[in-house]
């Protein structure tokens, strides 16, 4: 199986990704399209330079990897993608040969945790418009609606919520999933020195979290714009 988790940055999508490297049957790909949408769009990314250096840029080649041999081969391959990456100039006809699943966050804590790493964020950077999008083609595509899962319900009950994950792509859930040793891990992207610091720090998914944050005007307006596209797939969420 190849999974492909769609998100929008600063979603719980790196913490997710390193539950299911702690399965002993699943290789993980962390960002395939990074560098390709860095190359095409000449969005000023931090570390912009050594991303594209280190990946690759040709998304046609991009999308003929994520379709072909699962690395080491393990039975499965989860692939961590952000929704912004597949601007309107890549192809979607992939997609089909995949097993796709969503993973949302209330805009707010997106929209107040992205702010801290880069500045005046805009609602394209964001990914919501982009993750409903892809939903609606992922389901015309395959013909099948695909699992949604929320960061919150994940954070809430671990066990819990990645059960009823896994029962939706059709896997047995893994104790394993639960925990993974901290500091970085040998599947990080090369970006991961900016963006990684806190989920470093953690051997496990954090507790519950605190109330939705107070944001600055701007910052609300960016997250009352979200909220649309968020609502749609949380009603439709595990």
């Amino acid at each position: 199986m190849k999974i492909a988790m769609w998100s929008g940055p600063r979603n719980l999508s790196t913490a997710l990704m390193y539950s299911f490297a702690a399965r002993p049957d699943f290789a993980v790909w962390d960002e395939p399209f990074y560098a390709a949408y860095l190359a095409a769009t000449g969005i000023a990314h931090p570390m912009a330079d050594q991303v594209m250096a280190a990946g690759i840029i040709d998304p046609a080649q991009v999308a003929a990897t994520c379709l072909g041999p699962n690395p080491e081969g393990k039975p499965h391959w989860y692939q961590k993608h952000m929704t912004l990456h597949m601007i309107p100039e890549f192809d979607r006809g992939f997609l089909r040969g995949l097993t796709n699943a969503f993973l949302i966050r209330h805009p707010a804590r997106v929209v107040a945790s992205y702010a801290r790493k880069r500045e005046a964020p805009t609602l394209a950077d964001l990914g919501f418009l982009q993750q409903a999008e892809l939903y609606d083609q992922v389901a015309e595509l395959t013909g099948t609606a695909p699992p949604i899962i929320a960061a919150e319900s994940i954070r809430t009950d671990p066990r819990a919520a990645l059960s009823r994950l896994c029962s939706a792509l059709g896997l047995n859930f893994c104790e394993s999933m639960l925990s993974w040793p901290a500091g970085p891990k040998a599947q990080d992207g090369v970006w991961a020195p900016h963006w990684y610091n806190a989920v470093h720090r953690s051997t496990g998914f954090d507790d519950p979290e605190d109330p939705l944050p107070d944001l600055p005007p701007a910052l609300q307006r960016l997250a009352d714009q979200a909220m649309p596209s968020y609502q749609r797939l949380d009603s439709l969420a595990l």
